[in-house]
C-alpha cells in the first residue's frame, strides 16, 4: 500500500499496488494502466511520469 511520507518532504513511500505506467511517444505523455484488466485510465498534463507508479518496459 502506498502512503504519503512526510508533510512536504515530496515522496510517497511504498507504490501504488496494481498499477503501471507506460510513455506515449505520440502525443509525449505518461499514461497510467491498471494491472486487473489492462485499460488505460489516466494521462498526465506535463510530461512528467507519475509518482509512485511503475514504469513498464
Amino acid at each position: 500500500m502506498a502512503r504519503n511520507g512526510t508533510k512536504g518532504d515530496g515522496h510517497r513511500e511504498g507504490a501504488v499496488s496494481k498499477r503501471s505506467q507506460t510513455f506515449n511517444p505520440v502525443n509525449e505523455r505518461w499514461t497510467k494502466r491498471d494491472a486487473d484488466n489492462g485499460r488505460f485510465m489516466d494521462q498526465k498534463a506535463d510530461p512528467k511520469p507519475f509518482k509512485g507508479v511503475r514504469k513498464e518496459r
